[in-house]
């Protein structure tokens, strides 16, 4: 027994392992299949003749199982159990191998030479058994099974923890339960604040920002601000539909507030990389050199 099987199921009550084939042609694998070597055997096997017949071969196919994955454009693969018909094969067909395959015991009535096996789903995957260790006893009281020691097979029963342990862990657990939501809560909450407050706090600078910028001295010119070549000379970036932008810029213009649109134009300082709609961050560069947000100028 050698290769790459899938496990499909493990009964450890049974002690039955149901295995099958990754590239999905088991029969394929049984033509070579060996269990000897390894712990598992067949639970309960049946005798099947394999052979390949040209496709231009015309024969019963009520007495046979085609095996798909083994045919190919001039030639199909069959398995049958009827050995009587396995015996009046025409001569144009040519018997592979004859072997015992392991199936589920439930199929030990169905199969019979007469029927064949066209009931029998061992295409799929094998059935096989392990006596040692021999772990039924333990399965069947619902016991966990371990070995007595290292140096054999030899298993034992063993208890789950006791129902005392699991009383004493129970209020442990309830009381975790309860403080973890109420973190959750807590943090969601101050998260909720901390956005609400940021919100604000940028409102009440553009405010401050325009009024100030209202109230300066008639007579007093003021230049601090950027020529157009300079602001025409920033980064332009289009709007995606994900409203995506490079670094920690979000989905809201810093300056008026309003979250960005696809499709709409943004404009980028060099040295932060925080970003603007174009029309906004025009303007104020007209009158401030620095960056609305950081305050960084350009060297």
């Amino acid at each position: 027994m050698s290769g790459t099987f899938l496990v499909d199921e493990i009964n450890y009550q049974k002690q039955q392992i149901s295995i099958s084939d990754p590239e999905n042609c088991m029969v394929k694998r049984l033509l070579t299949f060996n269990t000897s070597g390894s712990p598992f055997s067949y639970g309960f096997s049946f005798y099947y003749t394999f052979l390949t017949c040209p496709n231009e071969v015309v024969i019963p196919v009520w007495s046979l199982m085609s095996i798909p994955c083994l045919s190919n454009s001039t030639s199909s693969f069959f398995a049958t159990s009827n050995l009587t018909f396995s015996k009046l094969l025409p001569p144009s067909c040519q018997i592979v191998k004859g072997l015992y395959v392991p199936v589920d015991v439930i199929y030990k009535d169905v199969i019979t030479e007469e029927k064949g096996f066209s009931t029998v789903p061992w295409l799929g995957n094998v059935l096989l058994e392990w006596s040692s260790p021999n772990c039924r006893g333990c399965e069947k009281e619902s016991l966990r099974c371990g070995f007595k020691n290292k140096a054999s097979l030899e298993v034992k029963c063993l208890a789950d923890p006791p129902d005392e342990t699991k009383s004493r862990l129970r209020p442990l657990i309830i009381t975790l339960c309860i403080i973890g939501g109420i973190t959750a809560t807590c943090i969601a909450a101050i998260r909720i604040y901390n956005s609400e407050r940021f919100v604000n706090q940028r409102r009440q600078n553009a405010a401050i920002t325009a009024r100030n910028t209202t109230q300066q001295p008639r007579g007093v010119v003021v230049t601090t601000g950027l020529d157009q070549s300079t602001i025409e000379s920033y980064k332009k970036v289009e709007l995606g539909e994900s409203r995506r932008l490079p670094g920690t810029n979000g989905i809201i213009c810093p300056i008026c507030l309003s979250e960005y649109a696809s499709k709409e134009t943004v404009r980028c300082m060099p040295e932060c990389d925080h970003c603007f709609h174009v029309q906004c961050i025009d303007e104020w560069l007209k009158i401030h050199s620095s960056c609305p947000v950081c305050r960084n100028s350009r060297s």
